[in-house]
């Protein structure tokens, strides 16, 4: 595998040392078994064909890795895999004013997208915490959706054309950018959200809209989560909401302390809501709080003043993924339709209090797209591995109640290794069948991502 892998590549594109395949081979889990063989670097699309035709003739087993950022292990090389790394592919290869599309590299980083878009005096909407680091393809292989969903949707939503190499080694160009094409499947969106297991997204046609005006943030003191829903439905009824997003107290109490910020109200509550929205719609938003204030939906609320205020507001909620990591949290990232989210938070916070009272419950989550994100923080004293097992013999009844709900075990980010050996709770045999059938046929060889998303 040596020569042949020199002899694929140059050796400025390829990494051996022991410090590099830590780095590159694994994402922000942190709990799997980290043992790649290489990383690679690929500069160009054909780089990655000659790799994948050459990981078929030698029998190689391929790990796509962008930013690293997921939650779900589907960027780890446990066992002997060579990681492919898309840091080199970060160019904008171009613009088309007309069409308002930017085609771009796979490695290109969330944040320069961001802002290559507002040198064109436009807008690319997908945006959350980890968009400084993650890459547009690993978004779009997660089908990243992040903390605007509520009004400009997910990255599927913004992908006009993909050109992929497939597991075979074959380069398709799927869609060519259109808006209107209805020549059958789409094969573009069959690889929106499949995790590195079918092919390599080298280059993507993406979107841009019209920048929205200014920005104000409000934070909202709620007294039970029944009433966050209330609030939202009020707020949607009076204006168009940018996000919309909760914590609890708890997640409060700790990125606070973790970031030195200053509490946004008085007084404490058990939940928090953080709205966004227009600041043309600053009157409508004021008439929606004194009217959940009159129903005893909310006890108190902060409009931000300035762009710097609204920053760090929205550090109370960006932030706290980063102020819990040091204990170690299990993770668990759920989805149900909107309306059933108070007696699905109901149900698990009590199987989680009941399994674990000795383990604390970190709740948030954008509540405005039905996604609830359930954190179980590691006491001190117990090792990750004992903890971690048991975080995961509850993991089954927990997704008993999203199976009841048809609700999803993995709203945003993704299977990988760490939810799949639990699809079965959100897909259905058949369709299960059918994602095997389709990894067959474009995958022959098994050698994209073994053993993520499917088993093989």
């Amino acid at each position: 595998m040596t020569q042949a892998l020199d002899e694929c590549l140059s050796p400025k594109q390829i990494r051996r040392d022991a410090d590099s395949l830590q780095h590159w081979g694994v994402d922000w889990t942190r709990s799997f078994p980290v043992a790649p063989s290489a990383v690679v670097f690929p500069d160009s699309t054909d780089d990655v064909v000659r790799l994948v035709q050459l990981a078929n003739r030698e029998g190689l087993s391929l790990v796509p890795s962008g930013g690293r950022t997921g939650l779900s292990g589907g960027a780890v090389a446990s066992d002997g895999e060579v990681v492919v790394s898309f840091d080199r592919m970060d160019r904008v290869l171009g613009f088309e004013p007309a069409d308002r599309l930017v085609t771009c590299q796979a490695g290109v980083v969330t944040q320069a997208l961001q802002a290559y878009a507002a040198e064109q005096g436009l807008f690319y909407p997908v945006d959350f915490a980890s968009s400084g680091s993650s890459q547009i393809g690993g978004n779009i292989a997660t089908n990243a959706g992040g903390i605007k969903v509520i009004r400009y949707g997910l990255t599927r939503d913004w992908v006009a054309g993909l050109r992929v190499v497939t597991g075979s080694g074959a380069l398709i160009d799927c869609n060519h950018g259109l808006i209107k094409n209805a020549t059958g499947y789409d094969l573009r969106h069959l690889f929106v959200g499949s995790e590195g297991t079918l092919g390599f997204i080298v280059e993507a046609d993406i979107r841009l809209t019209t920048p929205p005006e200014p920005q104000l943030v409000m934070v909202l003191g709620v007294n039970r989560f029944r009433d966050v829903l209330a609030v939202l439905g009020c707020f949607q009824n009076a204006l168009t909401l940018t996000a919309f997003e909760f914590f609890s107290e708890l997640a409060l109490q700790k990125v606070t302390a973790h970031r030195g910020l200053a509490r946004p109200l008085a007084g404490e509550a058990p939940f928090y809501a953080l709205l966004e929205f227009d600041e043309s719609a600053v009157e409508l938003a004021a008439e929606a709080f004194e009217a959940c204030l009159a129903e005893g939906w909310v006890q108190d609320g902060v409009l931000s003043q300035s762009q710097a205020q609204a920053a760090n507001l929205w550090q109370l909620r960006e932030g706290i993924s980063e102020s819990i990591a040091g204990y170690t949290p299990y993770k668990n990232d759920l989805a149900v339709r909107i309306s059933q989210m108070p007696d699905f938070l109901d149900e698990v916070d009590a199987l989680v209090q009941e399994s674990y009272p000795d383990f604390e419950v970190c709740w948030y989550g954008h509540i405005g797209d039905g996604n609830l994100h359930l954190n179980i923080l590691k006491p001190q004293g117990l090792a990750a591995e004992a903890f971690f097992q048991r975080c995961h013999e509850i993991s089954p009844r927990i997704f008993e109640r999203v199976a009841f709900r048809n609700g999803s075990i993995s709203a945003e980010h993704g299977v990988g290794l760490l939810k799949r050996d639990f699809l079965s709770y959100s897909r259905s045999s058949e369709e299960l069948a059918v994602m095997e059938a389709l990894k067959q046929v474009l995958d022959p060889g098994q050698i994209m991502n073994p053993g993520k998303l499917l088993r093989r």
